[in-house]
């Protein structure tokens, strides 16, 4: 996320870089197509390869490349379009939707992708033994929340079908409109029956995908991707290679990469100040929050008392401080038409907090364990940690530590629950408010709170049954009784930022999920930018001034 030639578009090379491509060419040594490989910057983390077991966002933008789901994201809306499903039909009540598989659609090793692939690689992600992340966003078809749970261990029983070989029927509890939209989800994609018992793909030297891409090589801090000659729309793929690289959050050379061409796209630890090209920041609004959360499996945090006591205490206007942050926020849902006026903790009341704790039975919060605040390494998660642990300690009888894990291990760390205060930046996985609230029903994989209500539990079930503004209604309520119990506590909706040159790249689009499929990426024919070394077929090379 390695090129000599600098591509149309980029600022200005060194004059000692241009001495060098100079020499090159009058030696002989020709650089390496540009345009044949795009070069990809992320922060380095812990990835899963394998689909099932995914959680990152990370993992949801290089996976847009290995592998397809039935549907998959339109790039500009992240509507769902045709994926390995060429086409779809729903039967008149809304339950029952039939997929007719492409008979052209291959794994990369060459085998054809089945429905009976689909059924069995779902149903090992439902199976209570996999744990795998993101089963509950399939608990709308039939069967799926009983079998997930273990209360019926009847597969058959479960409402996806493979009635043919390329024809796959699901079931559904009740007419549910996001569905298409899940199915765009990394989650749900095929796995091949050769790896599919298998957890941990990390040393796996072959893995049969059957995206866009195939993963052809991977080391320490790098990843590349070569063209799928299978892929079903192979012939649309413009560019052969895609290549990732990973950089530790403290590298302080990511942006000049950019600058200097070696990189096409930052999707994150960029330093705007630093850029060249201003034009080639590209922000846009985001459907994600930023947000702490407090633990509520274990005594004495499993009362809401207390986490609305600890959450009044709280310096919130110091934590969400609109001179630091894009976009203060006190709810969890972003701005979404037609949903409802939601009601969080916005100020702090120190009388109320007093009060919930003596009524719980910890005065002054005497008795209460250590608070401890759990943080992935950075300056933004320290300074609310920081005022956390303050306000605690300067007006409770508590002892308050922050914990710092480096961000490539924090995700996994988060399971452990052994913290009072976590937190997390979540992106919407389909343009719905269920996305934000679903995650915090009691047997979620993803409920690191461990929170569990009966009354939120009901209201996301009912929400299912229901349409429209109706539906909205029911899980704005729901998101009431996670913001004041204090289990939630929001700080910022994030806007996405992105380093890339729209005028040198097509078919990558600013859209509210910041997913960008890569099958749709290319090189474009714009003019380059003045002082930009440009190779021509006969490797000849041309200096473009602004006189040109």
């Amino acid at each position: 996320m390695d090129r000599l030639i600098i591509r149309r578009g980029r600022p200005i090379l060194a004059a000692s870089l241009l001495m060098l491509l100079i020499a090159a060419v009058i030696h002989g040594q020709e650089p390496a197509d540009r345009a044949s490989e795009f070069v990809i910057s992320f922060i380095e983390s812990e990835l899963q390869m394998n689909p099932i077991y995914s959680y990152t966002m990370t993992e949801a933008q290089i996976f847009t490349g290995l592998y397809e789901g039935l549907v998959s994201y339109h790039p500009l809306t992240m509507e769902p379009v045709p994926g390995v499903a060429e086409r779809w039909e729903v039967s008149s009540d809304g339950l029952v939707y039939t997929f007719h598989l492409r008979r052209d659609a291959r794994y990369s090793n060459g085998d054809p992708v089945l429905a009976e692939d689909f059924r069995q690689t779902w149903l090992t992600l439902l199976s209570p033994r996999t744990d795998a992340a993101y089963n509950f966003l399939f608990d709308v078809i039939a069967g799926v929340r009983e079998y997930r749970s273990g209360e019926n261990p009847d597969r058959e029983a479960v409402g996806i079908r493979a009635i043919g070989p390329r024809t796959l029927e699901v079931v559904l509890r009740q007419p549910a409109t996001h569905f298409l939209r899940i199915l765009c989800h990394h989650a749900f994609v095929p796995v091949h029956p050769s790896v599919r018992s298998v957890v941990d793909w990390s040393d796996l030297e072959t893995i049969p995908g059957n995206g866009a891409y195939r993963l052809h090589s991977r080391s320490t801090g790098e990843m590349l991707l070569v063209r799928n000659q299978h892929y079903w729309d192979a012939s649309r793929v413009a560019i052969p290679r895609i290549r990732m690289r990973f950089f530790s959050p403290e590298d302080d050379q990511v942006t000049e990469r950019f600058n200097n061409g070696e990189v096409d796209w930052v999707s994150s630890g960029m330093r705007l100040g630093e850029v060249l090209t201003p034009r080639t920041i590209v922000v846009n609004p985001l459907f994600a929050t930023n947000y702490y959360f407090m633990q509520s499996r274990r005594e004495p945090f499993n009362d809401p008392r207390i986490r609305r006591a600890l959450t009044l205490l709280l310096p919130l206007d110091q934590i969400r401080d609109p001179e630091l942050l894009f976009m203060p926020t006190d709810v969890l849902v972003p701005s979404i038409p037609f949903y409802p006026e939601v009601q969080g903790i916005s100020g702090s009341d120190r009388d109320q907090a007093l009060a919930l704790l003596e009524d719980a039975g910890y005065p002054d919060g005497t008795g209460l364990p250590v608070l401890v605040v759990h943080i992935p390494d950075g300056q933004e998660p320290l300074r609310v940690a920081e005022l956390m642990k303050d306000a605690w300690e300067e007006q409770l009888d508590v002892t308050a530590e922050i914990r710092v894990t480096p961000y490539s291990r924090y995700f996994d760390a988060l399971k452990t629950r052994d913290f009072t205060v976590g937190t997390i930046g979540w992106i919407g996985d389909f343009a719905d408010p269920l996305t934000f609230l679903q995650m915090w029903i009691t047997d979620s994989n993803v409920n690191d709170a461990g929170f569990s209500d009966f009354r939120y539990d009901e209201l996301i079930d009912r929400s299912m049954s229901l349409t429209g503004v109706a539906r909205y209604n029911a899980l704005g309520e729901a998101e009431e009784i996670l913001l004041q119990t204090g289990t939630v506590i929001p700080v910022s909706h994030s806007p996405a930022i992105n380093l890339i040159d729209l005028q040198a790249v097509d078919g990558w689009h600013p859209n509210p999920l910041d997913i960008h499929p890569l099958k749709y990426l290319r090189f474009t024919d714009s003019a380059p930018v003045p002082g930009v070394i440009r190779f021509d077929q006969h490797r000849e090379f041309q200096l473009y001034s602004s006189a040109q």
